[in-house]
């Protein structure tokens, strides 16, 4: 599906049931968005590794502007404060009063992003595997020198400058990279980064990188967060390392951190069962003062 929002037009795909039947009643689950990583990135790996939320909420799985499946515009446009502005667009698109936002790596700087832009329409916040500032590809750099191999340093430099030049040159990339990204790449190929089915965009990764991530930090802001905040990080992530995600629980008040311990960056990969058993259970837990999500008195369906 794709809405025709702010010029352009966002595709989105939906799993699950926002009213959803239980025995004799039906239950509202939380409608999620769910923002993938890059920038460049599409929503496809979610359908592999996450996709099981659906039995905790209604997922709108979302491919940013010049994305995947999104219309193409100028690499220009591709910019974190469009990405924001254009989750609000799509709420609004939608009737949503209040979501729910999962954010991996650079889909969670985007929902940082709007969660301190509109703290009102954000029900419940999980950041997974990401970061709140510009300093997490200074550890990255310095983490790489220490554990990447000579290849591995050599084709890096392709996204420290900004410099690919097709989605067949970025999947060389995370060829390379696998072992970096995942803690089970070897075990688990059909979900690796360099097996994935995800159109990249070049243009907008080489724009993030090489432009707008080199001065991006809302640490200042991350006090305006006032909803449930679930942060996840892998112990082995060597792109968005876990002091990243300890600055972020230290900033948003009364947030959970949770760091796996024998994770990379793809954390629903190398610790799939538990990345799905604390995030649901995170959704299914009743906000205070809300009332039951039975949403029906119990009688028999006919």
């Amino acid at each position: 599906m794709k809405a025709k929002i702010r010029g352009t037009e966002i595709y989105f795909d939906v799993a699950g049931m926002q009213l959803a039947p239980e025995d004799n009643d039906f239950v509202e689950r939380p409608v999620m968005f769910m923002l993938h990583g890059g920038p460049g990135g599409d929503h496809l790996r979610y359908k592999q590794h996450s996709i099981e939320l659906q039995d905790a909420a209604q997922l709108v799985m979302i491919d940013h502007r010049g994305c995947g499946r999104s219309k193409k515009t100028r690499a220009s446009d591709y910019t974190l404060d469009n990405n924001v502005a254009d989750i609000e667009a799509l709420r609004k698109y939608l009737g949503l009063e209040r979501i729910c936002i999962l954010g991996t790596s650079y889909g969670g700087m985007v929902a940082q992003s709007y969660a301190v832009r509109y703290p009102k329409h954000v029900e419940k916040l999980i950041l997974v595997a990401t970061a709140p500032s510009y300093l997490f590809i200074n550890e990255a750099r310095e983490y790489l020198k220490l554990h990447g191999n000579a290849e591995q340093l050599a084709i890096s430099k392709h996204l420290w400058n900004g410099s690919f030049k097709n989605h067949a040159q970025i999947m060389e990339y995370f060829k390379a990279m696998d072992t970096l990204y995942s803690t089970t790449a070897k075990k688990n190929k059909k979900q690796s980064f360099g097996r994935s089915k995800t159109i990249w965009s070049h243009e907008a990764l080489n724009k993030g990188f090489a432009g707008f991530l080199r001065h991006y930090d809302v640490r200042p802001k991350l006090k305006n967060i006032n909803c449930p905040t679930l942060i996840l990080a892998g112990e082995k992530d060597w792109i968005c390392r876990p002091s990243q995600s300890r600055t972020m629980a230290r900033l948003i008040a009364g947030s959970q951190l949770k760091i796996f311990r024998n994770a990379g960056h793809a954390i629903a990969v190398d610790a799939h069962k538990q990345y799905i058993k604390i995030i649901s259970a995170f959704l299914k837990k009743s906000l205070p003062g809300k009332n039951s999500a039975k949403i029906t008195k119990r009688k028999r369906l006919t």
